[in-house]
């Protein structure tokens, strides 16, 4: 039996694309930026990690509700042992950014200006354990931009 999370955070601030398939993005591709391994409770909150948004493949081959450019490889891959909190994915950028996640339910999770401002936000509420492949993309440009990744169980920035 395939469970469908329901929660009213993740429908509120992402948009959830199911059995979507991704034929440009290589989950399995080394990322580009670093591999993170958080347990529930870690500290600092937030994890931050600097890196440049985009790349030259339209986010909408993932699936026509997301938007942007994004790179082949995932920029940042993430071991997450859940806790009790949620888990915010959020990225920050004088650009428009956009975001693309790959959750360990195998689904497709895309969001744009769901954070503060034009920045993209998704909450996993409640959190799931395993291996999450993240891309930050950056809408309507294949231009590469300098912008900040954060993963945190308490804020969205």
């Amino acid at each position: 039996m395939i469970k469908t999370i329901t929660s009213a955070a993740i429908a509120a601030s992402a948009t959830f694309v199911a059995f979507a398939p991704a034929n440009a993005q290589n989950i399995n591709a080394d990322p580009t930026y670093e591999t993170v391994r958080l347990n529930g409770g870690f500290t600092p909150d937030p994890y931050t990690v600097q890196l440049r948004s985009g790349g030259s493949i339209d986010a909408s081959t993932i699936s026509s509700s997301c938007r942007g450019y994004i790179a082949n490889a995932p920029d940042v891959r993430l071991h997450f042992s859940a806790g009790s909190l949620p888990l915010i994915i959020s990225a920050a950028s004088q650009a428009d950014t956009t975001l693309v996640i790959n959750a360990p339910n195998g689904n497709w999770y895309c969001n744009d200006d769901g954070g503060e401002g034009l920045n993209p936000s998704i909450r996993f509420d409640p959190a799931m354990s395993g291996r999450y492949e993240i891309w930050i993309g950056t809408y309507g440009s294949r231009s590469l931009e300098a912008a900040r990744l954060s993963i945190s169980e308490i804020s969205s920035q």
